[in-house]
């Protein structure tokens, strides 16, 4: 296993300098988590912050009555806003996180975030580019509950988590679905074969193949 700064170098070398990518190295811990595995429960106090260095997040938001809803998706390279909003401000986490895939992690504590946005600007525009990111894919994802129809919401849906896996075969359930689109599986089930008639899928028993990836 290659040893956290070689990660960090690989990974971050083109965003930060030597001196911050060994501060990283001197106080933060490789974490590892399982495909299915949560990172984060809607509640928590965070006592760190995620440098995603390979595999694929899914952050959820739930209803009052624990409904999910998917928000975005977290790949390498990135970090989560509402973690970093949960750091900065030391309130209970109103996200939950779970392992698309399974992912590796460098964990920083929360005690350096504030010192490094002083210290460093080459974090500071890391984290302010991380907010803003985040900001409009949440934008996107309310675009398409406002504007697009549930079939439309579904394709996009595929073709997001095809995108981010690097895999046109999806593993998952239609219920699954239902719950991170904040639907029924009846209507999901019902728009996949209207997808596979328009061969924009193909159904398969245990997942579900892209044929139009778009």
């Amino acid at each position: 296993m290659l040893k956290m700064i070689q990660e960090l170098r690989e990974n971050y070398g083109h965003i930060f300098d030597d001196e911050l990518l060994n501060e990283i190295d001197a106080c933060a811990t490789l974490k590892i988590v399982p495909e299915g595995g949560k990172l984060m429960e809607i509640g928590d106090y965070i006592k760190s912050m995620p440098l995603l260095i390979s595999g694929v997040i899914k952050v959820l938001r739930e209803d009052d009555n624990g409904d999910e809803l998917l928000l975005y998706f977290l790949e390498h390279g990135d970090t989560c806003a509402m973690t970093l909003n949960c750091c900065m401000t030391q309130t209970q986490s109103e996200i939950r996180a779970i392992a698309e895939t399974d992912t590796k992690l460098i964990m920083i504590p929360i005690q350096k975030m504030e010192e490094w946005m002083a210290k460093y600007q080459q974090w500071r525009n890391f984290v302010l580019e991380s907010y803003n990111n985040r900001l409009n894919e949440l934008l996107e994802t309310l675009d398409s509950i406002a504007f697009l129809n549930m079939d439309q919401r579904l394709l996009k849906y595929l073709n997001d988590k095809a995108r981010v896996t690097n895999n046109s075969n999806i593993n998952t359930t239609h219920q699954e679905i239902a719950y991170e689109l904040h639907t029924s599986r009846v209507v999901v089930s019902r728009l996949l074969k209207k997808l596979e008639n328009m061969g924009k899928i193909k159904l398969n028993r245990n997942h579900i193949q892209i044929l139009d990836l778009n």
